[in-house]
């Protein structure tokens, strides 16, 4: 099953879970810390400028936001690991976060963004191991691959092997600038997408 990018609309931004919308369709939700690129790859995804709204403020995600596409929603949840915020903001965001892997909701897919220029952080690793633990099936996509020069990627690359793949673990490289990756997340999300449908 192909994706149909074209017709993607925003549906609307949550900031409480009673918000939050229910029906059958498959979930792909996009995880990351503040400023990882998600709004960025969401656009690149769908082939749109500013269907997700890009922030230069790290942080300003306080809210789930939905995205509907034919086959399946996209769900872009709060950014997590930005200092600035208060705390009752951060724990605000993460009660989001867990309650909306907590409700019994379709989700196909979990899109773990980190960034390839930099080791995981302590959050990043710890979704990681959320994500493992509950079973949910995930990617962790690396993004910011254009700002690597050569040594740089090989360097990451055999970091995150060594990090990831030699757990078992998917991950990889992705540019929203230059679209490097984009046709292989989407084969992964369209694949995703496909097992939901049939396990229904």
């Amino acid at each position: 099953m192909k994706l149909n990018t074209q017709n993607a609309e925003f549906v609307l931004s949550a900031a409480r879970l009673a918000d939050c919308p229910r029906d059958s369709l498959p979930q792909i939700a996009f995880a990351g810390r503040s400023n990882v690129g998600k709004s960025s790859l969401i656009n690149k995804l769908v082939n749109r400028k500013a269907l997700a709204r890009v922030s230069a403020t790290p942080g300003k995600t306080a809210t789930i936001n939905f995205y509907r596409l034919p086959e399946c929603r996209l769900v872009d949840l709060p950014g997590y690991g930005y200092a600035k915020v208060s705390k009752g903001e951060r724990d605000r965001w993460a009660s989001l976060v867990e309650g909306y892997f907590a409700q019994d909701r379709n989700v196909a897919l979990v899109i773990q963004l980190v960034d390839m220029r930099h080791k995981p952080t302590a959050d990043d690793l710890q979704m990681v191991d959320f994500l493992l633990q509950t079973g949910r099936p995930f990617v962790v996509v690396c993004t910011k691959s254009d700002k690597l020069n050569r040594g740089e990627t090989e360097a990451q690359t055999a970091l995150f092997n060594q990090l990831f793949q030699e757990q078992g673990i998917d991950w990889l490289p992705f540019s929203s600038v230059k679209g490097s990756g984009l046709e292989a997340l989407k084969q992964v999300i369209e694949s995703a997408v496909d097992q939901e449908g049939m396990g229904d």
